[in-house]
């Protein structure tokens, strides 16, 4: 560690086992809220505090939340929540507008994909319906959903909604287990949506409009997955109760997906990013803490409405793709196993900004790499199924060390509702594939018998490039903010091969 990551890691004040805050500016500024317990707290990188204090100086900005998966982003950390009651801020969202989680529960028993022929089979069968890869549409995938333009509109101004999924064959219940099965814009219509995408098409800022949504029902690349699972419910009488209402089976297969709006949402985020940038040098208008990334749009100016319309867009997408990609995931286990059935747990975000209570009155709740994490009795989950248990939180970890089912505690008041969405990156791409051996990294998944579809797995996606989960659970259990439900265990992984 640099002397300078030990100063400023040093000016952190314990609160708790797992909490601390990080004054800003001498206290000129609310601190940031940090949660992790002290292994973790010595693990944050320098560029990660600095970006987290210079958000808590950002106008606006109410709060800010550092979550134990905190890792260095572009403008904001990955991992962090940032609040406003007055601006809407495009870099605490990040980029991959709503990227992801969802679970779907098969009633397969573990023990009838114990052999490796059954799962090369499952792989096989998923990887004709969803293919993995930056740029890669359903032409790549000979049992994918075909999605024209027409389709593709309603996709993203409509959401999961009824004829969106019996257009793509996706059960129309399923919109009842999403987080948002839908987003309307910025005056709470779809007709803003529609209105908004109209103007970004016939104006030309949307040429290959028809090309992204071709992307739905298609992983991506990155850090994105597909995985088949062993659900473990943790051994308590409220873990399987609430495992029950959350619809979990244990010792039962299950699928775990991560991925979001695809190019999709990529196209009117860096359009957004580009278009306030540019006002900003207009205006001469500083950036905040110097830092591109973190333009904002005061609430109610035309910039705002144009992002919150935009992000609201990039969310349907998210949403379809997962909803259609657990379709998909379905049909190929169906092809493999007859007789398979399958329902969805919950869909939910971790990149996405949201009007939410915040201290008795509505903020813009900004979660970039941050889990939303209502506990039981919140107001907000009065008309689901969560309401007596709190809704599902979905962590991914690594396939090794496996994920995590959570479930909110009332103590999450204390980060604004939210948790971290997964383990958190301890090392850079490039520092990854430039450290690890190829050959031990696909050695440890032959080791724990965890097929792949890759013929050599991403050293820059290997377990040892991320935070240790067992750390990172700890510290959200420590802090108050979730327990277990249960555990994932992984037995095949589907990853970008490029």
């Amino acid at each position: 560690m640099k002397t300078d990551e030990i100063k400023l890691n040093s000016q952190m004040i314990t609160t708790g086992d797992a909490t601390a805050i990080l004054p800003v500016e001498d206290g000129k500024y609310k601190p940031v809220k940090v949660f992790g317990n002290e292994t973790i707290r010595e693990g944050f990188d320098q560029i990660c505090l600095q970006q987290a204090m210079n958000c808590a100086t950002a106008p606006g900005v109410s709060d800010v939340v550092l979550n134990p998966d905190g890792h260095a982003g572009y403008g904001a950390p990955i991992g962090s929540v940032l609040v406003s009651p007055s601006h809407i801020y495009p870099g605490p969202v990040g980029v991959d507008i709503k990227c992801s989680m969802s679970l779907l529960q098969l009633n397969i028993p573990a023990d009838e994909i114990q052999e490796k022929s059954i799962r090369r089979a499952l792989i096989n069968a998923i990887c004709e319906r969803t293919p993995t890869g930056a740029g890669k549409s359903q032409r790549s995938a000979k049992k994918s959903r075909r999605v024209d333009a027409a389709i593709g509109k309603r996709v993203v101004i409509e959401g999961a909604s009824s004829a969106v999924c019996e257009a793509l064959g996706i059960p129309t219940h399923w919109a009842e287990r999403c987080e948002d099965a839908f987003h309307t814009g910025h005056d709470e219509t779809r007709a803003s949506l529609e209105n908004r995408l109209e103007y970004l098409i016939d104006s030309g800022q949307f040429p290959k409009f028809a090309d992204k949504v071709m992307q739905l029902g298609t992983y991506g690349g990155g850090n994105h997955f597909g995985e088949c699972e062993i659900v473990e419910v943790a051994d308590s009488p409220r873990a399987r109760e609430i495992a029950d209402v959350f619809g979990l089976k244990d010792g039962h297969v299950a699928f775990f997906s991560h991925c979001g709006s695809r190019g999709f949402g990529y196209h009117l985020a860096q359009c957004q990013f580009r278009n306030l940038q540019k006002m900003f040098n207009t205006w001469s208008i500083p950036f905040p803490a110097d830092s591109k990334h973190l333009v904002y749009a005061p609430l109610g100016t035309p910039e705002a409405d144009a992002y919150i319309d935009d992000m609201s867009m990039g969310g349907n997408f998210a949403t379809v793709n997962h909803m259609l990609i657990n379709a998909l995931v379905l049909e190929a286990f169906q092809e493999v196993l007859p007789g398979t059935t399958g329902e969805l747990v919950y869909f939910i975000s971790h990149n996405i900004a949201r009007r939410e209570v915040v201290d008795n009155r509505k903020m813009w709740v900004h979660r970039k790499g941050a889990t939303r994490a209502f506990p039981a009795n919140h107001f907000a989950l009065k008309d689901t199924p969560f309401y007596s248990t709190g809704h599902p939180i979905l962590l991914p970890g690594n396939p090794q060390a496996g994920s995590a089912v959570m479930v909110g505690e009332p103590g999450a008041i204390e980060s604004c509702y939210s948790v971290n969405h997964g383990a958190g990156r301890k090392m850079g791409r490039k520092h990854a594939i430039r450290e690890l051996d190829q050959q031990a990294v696909d050695a440890s998944f032959d080791d724990m018998d965890i097929l792949t579809n890759c013929r050599k797995y991403p050293k820059d996606e290997a377990p040892a490039a991320y935070k240790d989960f067992q750390e990172v659970l700890k510290s959200v259990e420590q802090a108050g903010l979730a327990s277990t439900v249960a555990k994932l265990n992984a037995r095949f992984v589907i990853k970008d091969t490029n």
